[in-house]
């Protein structure tokens, strides 16, 4: 290749690199880290302290559980979601004017059934020292769109999958409160593809690719107070600044994008929100008691993706909002046996309106939820929940740039409406010692 040649296909690479950034958008935390926090919509929160997964909502509240408990279970999430090709287009390099980019609408792009699974333990060592593990995912993404997806150049294949271990411990200052809190060792791990437009549109797309991992390690604290009618509790959980090492790899280009067809090394800042969750749980009647959670999370610490390469350091703007979710539930024992709940929950998007795109269809959550506690015996007990998600539509109005100043540079616009919904089965299994 002539050193002319060499420098155009660097400088195409370059540009490549705006496009298949990890385009990570939508709230892609994982609420359902409890299945017996799902059956009242997360509203126990960090104040419930009835089951061990109080370990990732406040370890601060294991004081309120007595003996040895572990609590091993899992969600089975199933969503779904559907575009709706509104006019996407693209550019053509030495035409005025773009053409329809067409192709179908992807098919439902989740799993049939997503697992989510978690484990959790306490032990009370004194009177006063109580000690916790915690097992979970909390975030994860993973979607698949159909070959020829009329957003393919936005994106075809996003799999992120986080894998957090959180060692906790709690101190009882007196009969009324607690602090306590834990450290999270987090791996995350991260596959993204998108199609590449060719010059020519008559021609098959190239493909981009990312893949990164990371281990890092985050903290979390917590407060306590129980009057043994009402509990409240405050729990911060700091945000995770990962810095993801993998490869980038484009395929599949052809004529004078050739150049750019290779695997490179390649870095990427991922920076994960603190949340601040506050709970209030009360017992209006010796059998029935309410709950409310309300919970904040710094997402717009979240602004784009940075990719470097040899070639260079590409961006691309997400530019998340800071978010909310309110819970509200109540729960009824029916008999020492049997406990029913329910609740419902709101759950704002993180996602900016000018930056959404088809990595994440995401909107506007509202959670209808309802579950029972089976008490086996006073040392095991059952839980089970369901859960119905509403997801508000949203218009996605996606430009992305490939091969961004270059004479080659095209603009790839995917005009979209997204609508969805997702159930989730719950069950985990309580045992005390």
């Amino acid at each position: 290749m002539s050193r002319s040649r060499r420098a155009l296909a660097l400088t195409l690479f370059s540009g490549a690199l705006a496009l298949p950034v990890p385009a990570l958008a939508g709230g892609f935390y994982l609420q359902e880290q409890s299945p017996k926090e799902t059956g009242r919509a997360l509203s126990g929160g960090a104040a419930a302290a009835d089951d061990p997964s109080i370990v990732y909502f406040n370890p601060a509240a294991m004081t309120n559980l007595p003996g040895i408990q572990t609590s091993m279970g899992g969600v089975a999430l199933m969503a779904s979601a559907h575009q709706t090709n509104r006019g996407s287009s693209r550019t053509v390099p030495g035409l005025p004017v773009s053409v329809p980019v067409s192709g179908p609408s992807g098919g439902n792009p989740f799993d049939k059934v997503i697992p989510i699974p978690s484990f959790y333990a306490t032990a009370q060592v004194t009177d006063r020292l109580w000690l916790g593990l915690g097992v979970n995912a909390p975030f994860g993404l993973k979607l698949d769109y159909d070959d020829g997806f009329f957003g393919r150049y936005d994106s075809l294949y996003t799999n992120l999958k986080t894998y957090n271990i959180q060692p906790s411990l709690a101190y009882k200052l007196n009969d009324n409160f607690s602090v306590g809190g834990g450290v999270d060792v987090q791996y995350v791990k991260v596959t993204l593809t998108n199609a590449l437009p060719q010059l020519s549109p008559l021609l098959a797309d190239g493909e981009a690719r990312v893949k990164g991992d990371d281990w890092t390690v985050g903290w979390n604290a917590g407060m306590f107070y129980t009057n043994g009618d009402t509990h409240v509790g405050v729990h911060y959980r700091s945000g995770i600044k990962h810095h993801l090492q993998g490869t980038q790899t484009v395929s599949g280009l052809q004529g004078l994008l050739a150049g750019s067809n290779g695997a490179v090394a390649a870095t990427a800042p991922l920076d994960l929100p603190d949340i601040v969750t506050i709970s209030m749980m009360h017992k209006l009647t010796p059998r029935l008691r309410a709950m409310i959670t309300a919970r904040w999370y710094n997402w717009s610490v979240f602004k784009g993706i940075a990719i470097t390469s040899p070639a260079g350091t590409n961006v691309k703007e997400l530019h998340y909002k800071d978010s909310y979710s309110v819970g509200v539930g109540g729960e009824y024992d029916v008999s020492p046996a049997l406990t029913l709940r329910a609740g419902t929950m709101f759950d704002r998007t993180p996602t900016n309106p000018q930056y959404l795109t088809t990595r994440v269809p995401d909107g506007d959550r509202v959670w209808l939820t309802g579950g029972a506690t089976w008490n086996i015996s006073p040392a095991f007990a059952l839980n089970l929940s369901y859960a119905h998600t509403f997801v508000e539509k949203a218009n996605i109005i996606r430009p992305d740039i490939s091969y961004q100043g270059t004479p080659a540079a095209i603009t790839a616009t995917t005009l979209s409406q997204t609508s969805g919904n997702a159930d989730q089965l719950a069950a985990s299994f309580t045992a005390r010692f």
